[in-house]
């Protein structure tokens, strides 16, 4: 089986995977922008309270999944899929021409505004993002290509928080936000229109625009196989528990590490590393076979190595605040914290992969769209409970090292529903679809 990395030479994958890391880089220059500017220049926004602001642009950007990801799903399926790719980045362009206006006037309103919209934006071509891989690539090049997409997706929200906490420093900081969203939405659609049509799964379907007797119909299609709906789950609980560490990297870097913001951003880095080292390292492995049975290592890994960050992490307080990244690395301990991060990534992208890999060959093409819009609604409803109960342990007094290690145990329980629920995930491999695989494009 050759390798992987073939597929970024073709066109029926190149043009896509540059399109979705494009839209994810995007997003996350856009929203670090947007949090730096209200945490540290709340009085140019005329903002009182920076640190309910941030929580709030959270919950503006993720509830549109529950609006609209209904809607998505059923375009997708109605639609030749090429086609309405190139119709999302058209939308994010105009999305991204009103944050400008946003940035030139210092409108908080109005840049919250455009991140609800991006929020919508990225709702609508989240379904068409999964739904398309199955129909451009052959069944035994679905983990790679998936591996690919999802190593590719966690380095643009690395890239792009860090180039977006970069750009909005200092008093062009704005002007030069609204510059490169602009162009990098630019970039994104110019990459579509090479992207090889894809046929509408279902083009007789009529559209249901009211969201919750739709989604009552997309967790009814979920439900129809039991692996699918096993792996959906598993992939929200993954958001779950990398929500629930991504959320308390800025505290545990100032009172465990006595870092400043650059440790924060290492923690980050880390962490999405892994995670593509992890993706990219299980799709080489699976040797193109979907391989349920490679998520229980990353399940293991998963809790195992957020038992040892729990156990390794220094005290609070232990360090004075505001050390250089040199000092930092100076102290054994905060390497094995380094190692720690690492794995935890890389044992994510082995769990994630496969169950999105089984969630596309599972699913019946002519509502596979409308499976994954399902399935972008329950991550959504699970990174929101993350959120609450992080905030709710946080409160209770427990400290970060303690969320690591609650999370840890609750991944243990969780790991150990899913495998006795579901055989798929102690067999050796997925069972092939009747796809025959695409076409071959130059």
């Amino acid at each position: 089986m050759s390798s992987q990395f073939r597929l970024l030479r073709e066109r029926r994958f190149l043009p896509f995977f540059l399109t979705q890391f494009l839209g994810a880089f995007n997003d996350n220059v856009y929203k670090n922008a947007l949090m730096v500017l209200i945490t540290f220049q709340a009085a140019r926004l005329g903002a009182d309270s920076p640190g309910v602001l941030v929580n709030l642009a959270a919950g503006v950007f993720i509830l549109p999944f529950f609006l609209f990801s209904a809607t998505a799903g059923q375009l997708a399926d109605k639609y030749e899929k090429s086609r309405l790719i190139r119709a999302t980045k058209l939308l994010e362009i105009a999305v991204m021409a009103l944050a400008a206006v946003g940035f030139a006037r210092m409108s908080l309103p109005l840049l919250l505004v455009v991140l609800f919209l991006m929020g919508m934006q990225s709702a609508l071509f989240g379904p068409v993002k999964y739904a398309i891989i199955p129909q451009q690539l052959a069944d035994d090049e679905l983990v790679g290509g998936n591996a690919l997409v999802e190593a590719a997706t966690f380095v643009a929200i690395l890239a792009g928080t860090i180039v977006g906490g970069l750009l909005v420093m200092g008093e062009a900081g704005p002007g030069r936000v609204a510059v490169a969203v602009l162009g990098i939405a630019l970039l994104g659609w110019w990459s579509s229109r090479a992207i090889p049509p894809a046929a509408a799964a279902d083009p007789g379907l009529r559209v249901n625009w009211n969201p919750v007797t739709q989604t009552r119909e997309m967790l009814r299609f979920m439900l129809e196989a039991r692996t699918v709906f096993a792996a959906i789950v598993g992939i929200s609980w993954f958001w779950f528990y990398g929500a629930l560490f991504l959320s308390q990297f800025p505290g545990f870097a100032a009172d465990h590490l006595g870092g400043d913001e650059r440790a924060v951003t290492l923690l980050l880095a880390l962490f999405s590393i892994g995670i593509g080292a992890g993706s990219l390292l299980c799709g080489r492995l699976s040797r193109g076979r979907v391989e349920p049975r490679m998520v229980l290592p990353g399940a293991i890994g998963l809790s195992l190595f957020a038992l040892d960050l729990w156990w390794a992490s220094p005290a609070a307080g232990a360090f004075a605040p505001g050390q250089e990244l040199a000092a930092l690395f100076s102290r054994a301990e905060v390497w094995r914290v380094v190692f720690d991060l690492v794995m935890i990534g890389a044992c994510g992208g082995f769990f994630i992969v496969p169950l999105y890999a089984l969630v596309q060959q599972r699913s019946a093409p002519a509502h596979r769209a409308r499976v994954i819009a399902g399935n972008n609604i329950l991550n959504a409803l699970f990174m929101v409970g993350a959120a609450a109960m992080g905030a709710g342990l946080l409160a209770a007094r427990l400290a970060v090292p303690q969320l690591f290690l609650v999370t840890a145990v609750l991944n243990a329980v969780a790991a150990a529903g899913l495998f006795a629920s579901e055989p798929a995930f102690r067999r050796r491999s997925a069972a092939p679809t009747s796809h025959p695989g695409p076409r071959r494009l130059p």
